[in-house]
């Protein structure tokens, strides 16, 4: 059986409209249902189906939305923050959250979305999607620092993580690829191996990358096809 949503429900989330907005414009007959005049908000449609027209635009409709966003230093990975700017703050929509968090001071692609099933899925270790990270650090990379990522570092407090790919981009830079995402977890392996980590930019998930047209605090929508890329776990 088809599930049904309020009127009024499935305009405030797909439009900037609020509820009490939603009910004026229907009561001067702006709201239309099928072609017709709809003055009753709380009548239940299939947004899938159903052609719901706000003063004279056509709704169309999303279930959930994603996006990506280059994020920039200085901006707290959350919905809200009383003393922060967050990456929901400069999104061109609201009522989303980050799947998943970077360090305030860490760089590059973050997905934002209202898909708490997605945003699960993509950050349960067991699921294996892999966060690819590009590290650069204080002094010059031995070998050894990669045979310790591959073994599973173990954190100052005892904590052991999972295998990690690990390869040198020169003296001072790596490309990280970790499938957990513990509280500073690239920064605590690296400090484990006596580094310590000046810059850090996530760079792919999956196998989506960020796309390196968005300078720092853009964000453009994810197609299908990019959203399906996060859960294709190869590594190259």
């Amino acid at each position: 059986m088809k599930n049904l949503e309020r009127l009024d429900k499935i305009i405030s989330t797909q439009t900037s409209y609020s509820r009490k907005e939603i009910k004026k414009l229907a009561r001067t007959g702006d709201i239309l249902l099928n072609s017709a005049v709809c003055k009753s908000v709380d009548v239940k449609i299939d947004p899938e189906k159903d052609i719901v027209t706000v003063c004279g635009e056509v709704l169309q409709y999303r279930q959930f939305v994603y996006y990506m966003m280059n994020k920039p230093k200085g901006v707290l990975s959350a919905s809200n923050d009383r003393s922060a700017t967050t990456v929901v703050d400069i999104l061109p929509e609201k009522n989303l959250f980050p799947a998943g968090r970077l360090d305030k001071d860490t760089t590059g692609l973050l997905i934002i979305t209202d898909d708490g099933d997605f945003a699960h899925r993509m950050l349960s270790p067991n699921k294996k999607v892999y966060k690819h990270y590009v590290a650069t650090v204080d002094k010059k990379l031995t070998e050894s620092v990669k045979t310790e990522f591959e073994n599973g570092i173990v954190l100052a407090d005892g904590t052991v993580c999972q295998k990690a790919y690990f390869d040198a981009i020169d003296d001072y830079t790596a490309l990280v690829k970790i499938c957990e995402g513990k509280f500073h977890q690239v920064k605590k392996m690296f400090a484990a191996c006596s580094y310590i980590v000046l810059e850090l930019e996530r760079v792919q998930i999956g196998q989506l990358s960020l796309d390196r047209s968005l300078s720092y605090g853009q964000s453009r929508e994810l197609t299908k096809e990019e959203i399906n890329l996060v859960f294709r776990n190869k590594i190259d």
